[in-house]
């Protein structure tokens, strides 16, 4: 979305103020509903693999329409694509709050994705346009706090709705936000449109679109069905494996304009950079995935409090960013990346002796040690595998690395979800094992009240925590394996070289991922 000629405007600060609240709209609305997971799943009568579809639906659909934003603006001008992404989004958010079961939960939040995609990328087009290039840096500078912005606000912000008026309130905080964005739209915002339109790849984007729909279908309904037991995980893996075929056939056969130019792989930066960015999101979005529902169903933390003890996560994304901004001239990117790595896989290290009977401040020192790791990954991430793409399939590499980030983040989500209630299962019937009455620790005074074998109170309290002893066991597997998964993805920094001539600063900062 870079490259768009400068267009003087009256009122540049209305301008930037009406297109940030759509931004931080965006960002909030990416981490609000975490924290009410659990109460949406009460609510709603979802099972926790259920409940995760509102927010692998969201992402997925997100990621699907993000390639296709720049295309829509080149064709219809920005300013009326963005209009309607606001519209769509705020509309999308009433119907979510107003959802009655999962099925409309999830297909709002479908809508609500489709709807937001554009809304980041049409923020930072517009910024760029309206600011000479002398302020593009000072113009991504707004971009990135407002970015940044939303993930913080966003867990606190839905504890605190949550908590004192219900779960919907975490969409209808959205109503108003989005009424005044239409208005400074409509009265700041101008017509504009692209110089250069880039031909769309259609062939390639829905090959691609089934692909990772059935594959995300795939692996959200696979526990529920026991998967390969299932004809239809079966036949969605079908569905996959076809659609990826023929994306790949496609891309093959066409020329430079499908939707995954080749030279894109011909550049080992971007390819180890855009897999990084994949496991990327896969720990960002999955731990945010599944530390409200351990605090709250576990460890009977309250939704605000909840909310507020994720918060240090982004703050400490934040403060990384700020600290490598100063560094990333004078560091090998590829150091600071990996030193990023390191410590997130720290931090997902002390998450892994996590325990029914801790306190708060290992929660909040992990998640500050994670957001820091985190965040001094993505701009050095974003500089290096973005440097030796030629200029005329920038946009499109950018366009791939917002797709697998998203990707990884919804495939993450099912993964874990999968892993933590099949672990759950498997550890609970260990755990039985040794329950029976002619275990003499299972008698009094050893087994005390109200666990009793003898009485049906007695058996179903003792059932219970034996369950949410096995859920934290499942718990601290699931912040094992994404540790395994920061370590494992290491040695791709060794395919990637440091680049000596570097993209200019508004591009090199407008498509970093901001830690969610």
């Amino acid at each position: 979305m870079t490259g768009e000629a400068f267009t003087p405007v009256a009122n540049r600060g209305m301008t930037t103020i009406s297109i940030m609240l759509a931004n931080i709209m965006q960002g909030v609305d990416n981490t609000i509903l975490n924290v009410a997971l659990p109460h949406v799943q009460g609510s709603l009568s979802a099972s926790l693999d259920q409940i995760a579809w509102a927010l692998t639906s969201y992402i997925v659909c997100a990621a699907i329409m993000m390639p296709l934003t720049g295309w829509l603006a080149g064709r219809f001008g920005i300013r009326h694509i963005f209009l309607a992404s606001v519209i769509g989004f705020t509309l999308a958010s009433a119907l979510c709050g107003a959802a009655t079961n999962l099925g409309e939960l999830v297909l709002f939040r479908a809508l609500q994705g489709v709807a937001g995609a554009g809304l980041s990328p049409l923020s930072q087009a517009i910024l760029l346009q309206i600011n000479p290039p002398e302020r593009h840096g000072h113009a991504m500078a707004v971009f990135g706090t407002g970015t940044i912005l939303g993930p913080i606000m966003g867990p606190a912000l839905g504890g605190w709705l949550t908590d004192d008026y219900g779960w919907r309130w975490v969409f209808y905080i959205n109503l108003p936000v989005g009424a005044l964005c239409t208005l400074g739209i409509l009265v700041f915002v101008h017509q504009t449109r692209y110089v250069h339109r880039e031909p769309f790849d259609f062939v390639g984007f829905l090959t691609l679109s089934l692909g990772i729909g059935a594959l995300q279908f795939m692996l959200d309904r696979g526990e529920l069905k026991d998967w390969f037991h299932s004809s239809e995980i079966w036949i969605e893996a079908a569905v996959a494996g076809i659609g990826f075929y023929l994306f790949t056939v496609h891309t093959v056969t066409t020329d430079d304009r499908s939707f995954l130019n080749r030279d894109l792989l011909k550049s080992a930066n971007f390819v180890a950079g855009t897999l990084l960015v994949f496991c990327g999101g896969l720990i960002q979005t999955g731990t945010l995935a599944l530390l409200p529902t351990m605090l709250q169903n576990l460890m009977n933390y309250p939704v605000l409090t909840t909310g507020l003890v994720i918060v240090p996560r982004g703050i400490g994304s934040m403060a990384a960013m700020f600290l490598v901004a100063r560094l990333i001239d004078r560091v090998d990117s590829r150091l600071l990346i990996l030193f990023g790595l390191l410590l997130a896989a720290a931090a997902m290290w002390q998450m892994s002796c996590f325990s029914l009977q801790m306190d708060m401040p290992p929660i909040v020192i992990a998640g500050l040690c994670l957001g820091f790791g985190l965040g001094c990954t993505q701009v050095p991430l974003n500089i290096i595998a973005l440097s030796t793409l030629p200029r005329h399939i920038m946009t499109q590499g950018t366009a791939i690395r917002s797709l697998m980030r998203n990707l990884g983040g919804s495939v993450g989500i099912s993964i874990l979800i999968a892993v933590l209630a099949q672990n759950t299962q498997a550890v609970h019937s260990r755990l039985v094992e040794g329950l029976r009455p002619d275990n003499p620790l299972v008698r009094t005074p050893y087994l005390a009240t109200p666990f009793s074998l003898s009485t049906p109170s007695g058996m179903a309290a003792l059932n219970a925590e034996v369950t949410r002893q096995a859920a934290m066991v499942a718990y601290v597997d699931d912040f094992k394996l994404i540790m395994l998964l920061a370590l494992g993805s290491i040695p791709l920094l060794l395919l990637m070289r440091n680049p000596s001539d570097r993209p200019p600063p508004a591009e090199a900062v407008a498509s970093v991922p901001v830690d969610h």
